[in-house]
C-alpha cells in the first residue's frame, strides 16, 4: 500500500497507468497461461503468431477508449437530461445498486449486442472491427485487439441505453459507479470467453457467456457459421434475434477473416482508414 502511494506522490497519471496496466498483464499471464497449456482446445504455442500487436492492442485498448468517450458521454448525458422524463431517473436512482448493477448488465447487453452487430453488417464499421477478427488463432490477449474507432462505437451503443434508463448516471450519485462495474466485469469475462480453453458448462451456457459460445463467433468455417453470438454476455439476447449457434460438442476448426489485413501494429491501425471491406468472420 505504501508502495502505491509513493507511485502515487512521484509518478505522472500516464506513467501510473502504465504501471498498472503491466501490473494487471503479469497478473492475466500467471492465470491464463497455465490453463491454456492445461486445458487447451486448440494445442498452439505461447508465443503465437501476432501476439506482438496484441500488447499493442493491450495497451491501446486499455488507454485511448476511455479518454475518446469523456466527450461524447459528457455530451449525450447533458442531451439525455432534457429528453428523458426525470422521474425515471429519480425511480431509478432510489433503487438498490445490485437492482441498477443487474438492470444495467441486462439494458447494456442490448446496446451492446446491437453496436456488436452492426460492426459486422455495416461496410464502414467492418473495415474497423475486421482487425478482431482476423487473429487466426484465439487465446485469452486477443480480447484486446481492437481498434479505438470499433471499441469507441461499441462502448457508446452499450452506455446509450444506460443513460436513457438513468442507470449509468443515477440522480445524487457524486460517482458514476455502475458504468465503471459494468466495463469492469465486462473486460475481465472477455478474457476469459476469448481463452483457449476447451471447458464446457452444460446448461449454464444457455445463461452467461463462455468460451464455446464465442468461439463460434469467430469461427471462419463457412458462411453458414459467421455472423453469430453477438451477446458479450448474456446469450439470451443472441436468442431473441436469432443469431444464437452453439452445438453441444462441436467447436470450430478454424478462425479468422478471408480479407487481407496487415501483420503489424501500426498497419492495421491505419489500414481501415486505406482499404474498404465487406463483412465476413
Amino acid at each position: 500500500m505504501e508502495t502505491l502511494q509513493l507511485l502515487q506522490q512521484h509518478l505522472p497519471p500516464f506513467a501510473l497507468d502504465i504501471f498498472r496496466l503491466c501490473v494487471w498483464l503479469v497478473l492475466l499471464t500467471v492465470i491464463f497461461v497455465p490453463l491454456e497449456k492445461l486445458y487447451a482446445r486448440h494445442p498452439q504455442k505461447i508465443f503465437r503468431k501476432g501476439i506482438l500487436a496484441d500488447l499493442g492492442y493491450y495497451f491501446i485498448s486499455s488507454l485511448l477508449p476511455s479518454r475518446i468517450l469523456v466527450a461524447p458521454m459528457a455530451v449525450l448525458a447533458w442531451g439525455l437530461h432534457y429528453i428523458v422524463p426525470g422521474g425515471l431517473h429519480e425511480w431509478v436512482a432510489n433503487l438498490p445498486l445490485w437492482a441498477r448493477f443487474a438492470a444495467a448488465m441486462v439494458i447494456g447487453e442490448f446496446g451492446f449486442y446491437w453496436g456488436h452487430r452492426w460492426t459486422h453488417e455495416i461496410p464502414l464499421l467492418w473495415r474497423f472491427h475486421s482487425i478482431h477478427h482476423s487473429a487466426e488463432q484465439i487465446d485469452w490477449l486477443v480480447n484486446t485487439r481492437a481498434h479505438p474507432v470499433d471499441m469507441v462505437f461499441t462502448r457508446l451503443c452499450g452506455f446509450i441505453p444506460m443513460y436513457v434508463f438513468g442507470l449509468a448516471q443515477p440522480i445524487g450519485k457524486p460517482l458514476d459507479v455502475l458504468p465503471l462495474l459494468v466495463m469492469l466485469l465486462g473486460t475481465v469475462w472477455g478474457f476469459f470467453i476469448h481463452a483457449n480453453l476447451r471447458w464446457r458448462f452444460g446448461w449454464l451456457e444457455w445463461l452467461i457467456s463462455t468460451p464455446a459460445f464465442h468461439h463460434w463467433h469467430h469461427t471462419n468455417d463457412g458462411s453458414t457459421l459467421i455472423n453469430k453470438n453477438y451477446a458479450s454476455m448474456l446469450p439470451f439476447v443472441d436468442k431473441l434475434f436469432g443469431t444464437f449457434y452453439l452445438p453441444k460438442k462441436q467447436w470450430p476448426v478454424t478462425y479468422g477473416i478471408n480479407e487481407a489485413m496487415a501483420p503489424g501494429l501500426a498497419g492495421q491501425l491505419l489500414q481501415p482508414f486505406l482499404y474498404r471491406k465487406t463483412p465476413s468472420g
